[in-house]
């Protein structure tokens, strides 16, 4: 495989992890869009939808033009565009995290939810809005390499709900859906998982730049 197919695989792999949210996003749009019945599980958002759909269309642009931003061809070659993707993807980011956060703090705790879950989602949508804020000031500062890594965080912790679906699936297949304390830790574990591959893959980046420094060694590329 050349190495120009190699830098799509990770997004390419980042759109497939954003798929089954995405869809899930789509029927509950359609839900409030195409006269569904009200049940006890999506009376809070019949009750106040405008939330529900900033958040579900600002997470898909956010998930699938966020994915391109970690092919390294594209940031070497259409810097440009790098730059054009990433003013886009700063309000929408935040429209994803803020709704989120609003939805946490004014809709009703469905059933199914720990008090356990309220408290993660709201360490992690401000934590969300933290990395891009930062991000963004890194930037500005034309400090590439903290801009790169609190981009690479808040990515991670915006697609949450992906890995989430992988966390969740052992005990669908089990033939339930989980709940209570079980459900708090099976949601916290996706969001553990990003940000601890973001973290090996910034410092394994960083070593690598630091080996291909050294004098008397040949440089190799670094993607981005």
């Amino acid at each position: 495989m050349t190495s120009a197919r190699r830098g799509w695989l990770v997004p390419a792999g980042l759109v497939l992890l954003s798929v089954v949210p995405m869809i899930a996003g789509a029927a509950r749009v359609a839900e409030l869009t195409g006269g569904a019945p009200v049940t006890p599980g999506n009376a809070r958002f019949f009750a106040s939808p405008a939330p529900v759909l900033v958040h579900i269309a600002s997470v898909a642009v956010y998930c699938l033009v966020g994915a391109f931003q970690f092919a390294p061809g594209l940031r070497r070659r259409r810097l440009g565009l790098h730059r054009a993707a990433g003013r886009l993807l700063v309000p929408f980011g935040l429209a994803a995290a803020l709704s989120g956060l609003w939805m946490t703090a004014f809709y009703p705790r469905p059933p199914t939810d720990d008090v356990l879950v309220t408290g993660f989602r709201f360490v992690f949508g401000a934590a969300m809005v933290a990395c891009l804020v930062l991000g963004f000031a890194a930037i500005r500062r034309r400090d590439v390499a903290r801009h790169r890594a609190w981009m690479a965080r808040g990515y991670a912790i915006g697609l949450g709900a992906g890995t989430q679906v992988l966390t969740h699936l052992p005990w669908v297949l089990a033939g339930g859906l989980p709940s209570g304390t079980v459900r708090a830790l099976l949601m916290l574990a996706g969001w553990v998982i990003n940000l601890v591959v973001v973290e090996w893959a910034l410092r394994r980046h960083a070593s690598a730049i630091g080996r291909s420094r050294r004098p008397g060694l040949v440089d190799h590329p670094i993607p981005g």
